[in-house]
């Protein structure tokens, strides 16, 4: 157990009080708690100045994010896809059947486009975060219009060009409402 060396017991405001055994009938003295930081503790101090996530961190984020996200809206449209190919003379199980394997098909295509979406979207926008040293709305934005150049590259340079400033304006405008949110909306 830890001992509390100090002189004086009061609580500091950036430590917490920690008793293990709290929850037990242990008669354990005051002065065997644990002193724990409130606040998150960093191996550097560099670290601690940067309030973001790591590259991979956010890789995994955006990548996972994107293909739940994608798979549960392919899903709801496949489902409308498989009441729309209903034929007259089907059975209730032919017509579950048909449902399921429309909203299986659009859940999987769409959640690894919008999957691959986040992943490229993650990348660039460390790549520019590590050259810049900067993360601003201009790297949401810088990533946002990479990454629509890149996912609409392979079918040419004007569609790449489009889906880049579609996907400039995109990441802006849900960087900007995320800024609007967390000023008006106190959660």
């Amino acid at each position: 157990m830890a001992i509390n060396h100090s002189p004086d017991n009061e609580s500091n405001e950036n430590t917490r009080l920690y008793h293990p055994y709290q929850n037990y009938e242990v008669p354990i003295k005051a002065q065997y708690l644990y002193k724990l930081p409130t606040s998150p503790e960093f191996l550097f101090t560099e670290e601690s100045l940067k309030q973001r996530r790591s590259w991979g961190e956010n890789l995994t984020f955006y990548t996972g994010t994107g293909y739940l996200g994608g798979s549960v809206a392919g899903a709801a449209a496949g489902i409308f896809s498989g009441i729309k190919s209903f034929e007259n003379g089907d059975t209730t199980k032919l017509k579950i059947n048909r449902i399921l394997n429309s909203s299986g098909q659009a859940g999987r295509t769409w959640g690894n486009r919008i999957g691959i979406v986040g992943l490229i979207y993650a990348g660039i926008e460390s790549g520019v975060v590590a050259v810049t040293d900067k993360d601003d709305v201009w790297t949401s934005v810088v990533a946002g219009l990479g990454t629509g150049a890149v996912f609409r590259a392979a079918r040419g340079v004007r569609s790449a060009a489009v889906a880049g400033a579609f996907g400039g304006i995109a990441a802006g405008a849900v960087v900007a409402g995320k800024q609007v949110f967390k000023r008006y909306a106190h959660i």
